[in-house]
């Protein structure tokens, strides 16, 4: 591991980090650096994720010291009861290691924001509605593990089962950086349910993620071109969140760009994260004008049906699932069906670092 240690300590750049730290310090000091609020919460920002990303490769110096010393240690004394420490410290420090190095890849611009995934039943019918629903359990599943908070914004129940859609909030430290690589149309392989004659059925479920920008965008919307409309909330039972009449629709007319939002908040609220959303949308569909920035943004949008998959899940006739850019395979479907997602979002954080290189 020294090697890889001390080469990736080059990339680190610790110098060039606890640099731009004493410069944020400074600037903080200035009198004058609260007179631009929102300047100063940007690089209060910089300051806290700068500081925390030190902290950790500091404590992993300390790791990788230590599993230094416990071998020098049984060498000396020929002590060979220290191995099974020495693995355990070893495996960790590793583990560790390969955390703190995808983390560093989180360097695009709304890597650190939170996320707003929304999910689309495509061919396949009650099936995709089914695996709508499967797609947003995994999600939810995978940010309890990581400590993020999750919240439905707007979903749309199928017509029998499952959703037709929903759009799901993930707030944590870069769940937007982790997501982004959950773009795009995922395909289900199994024998169906809802098939009386038992057959296998193949369904698609696109997935669309954006950073839940909440900076001024500099986006100006007329309100002639609104249209508003509120509703009553519909759930089977309310299953994802309470019914109330406090539901709102806002669509852009210029774009026909249309932004729901029904949890459980007041009118207002609801309409206030609608406008968010919909502030966020057209300001990503301003960045198409750069198309080397929209690839690193939000990707292309491709039909929900065959050959445009990016990742497959079979569960018969055997197991297996495979992301098809980064060709990550993974035996136990169930276990990515239960949020066990991190072997695809590193693998593809990877890919994604050589493709921009």
């Amino acid at each position: 591991m020294k090697n890889r240690w001390l080469k990736w300590g080059i990339h680190f750049d610790l110098a060039g980090k606890t640099s731009r730290i004493a410069e944020i310090n400074k600037a903080m000091a200035e009198p004058d650096f609260w007179d631009n609020g929102g300047y100063a919460q940007k690089l209060m920002k910089e300051l806290t994720k700068l500081k925390g990303t030190v902290e950790e490769y500091d404590r992993l110096k300390q790791e990788y010291d230590d599993v230094a010393t416990l071998i020098q240690m049984g060498y000396e004394e020929s002590d060979e009861t220290l191995i099974p420490e020495i693995e355990e410290t070893l495996n960790k420090f590793t583990k560790d290691l390969e955390d703190l190095k995808l983390k560093t890849m989180l360097s695009e611009s709304y890597d650190s924001y939170n996320a707003i995934l929304t999910l689309h039943a495509g061919a396949g019918g009650t099936e995709s509605c089914d695996w709508a629903s499967m797609l947003l359990r995994m999600y939810q599943r995978w940010a309890d593990k990581r400590g993020f908070s999750t919240e439905i914004l707007d979903f749309l129940d199928g017509d029998e089962a499952g959703l037709k859609s929903v759009t799901l909030e993930v707030n944590g430290e870069n769940a937007y950086g982790y997501l982004k690589s959950e773009r795009g149309v995922h395909r289900l392989v199994r024998i169906s349910p809802f098939n009386a004659a038992g057959k296998r059925q193949t369904s698609f479920v696109s997935c669309d993620v954006m950073p839940d920008i909440e900076d001024d965008t500099g986006i100006e919307i007329d309100e002639k071109d609104l249209r508003i409309d509120t509703y009553r909330s519909s759930g089977a039972g309310g299953q994802h969140v309470n019914k109330t009449s406090s539901a709102v629709r806002i669509t852009h007319l210029p774009t026909n760009t249309v932004v729901q939002c029904q949890n459980e908040r007041s009118q207002l609220q609801n309409k206030d994260k609608a406008m968010q959303i919909l502030k966020t949308r057209l300001y990503l569909m301003k960045q198409q004008e750069n198309l080397e920035k929209i690839s690193g943004i939000r990707g292309d949008v491709k039909e929900i049906g065959w050959g445009s998959q990016i990742r497959s899940y079979v569960l018969q006739p055997y197991t297996m699932v495979k992301d098809h850019r980064t060709n990550e395979e993974v035996g136990n479907a169930n276990g990515v069906l239960d949020g066990n997602l991190d072997p695809f979002i590193n693998a593809y954080l990877i890919w994604n670092a050589q493709n921009r290189q």
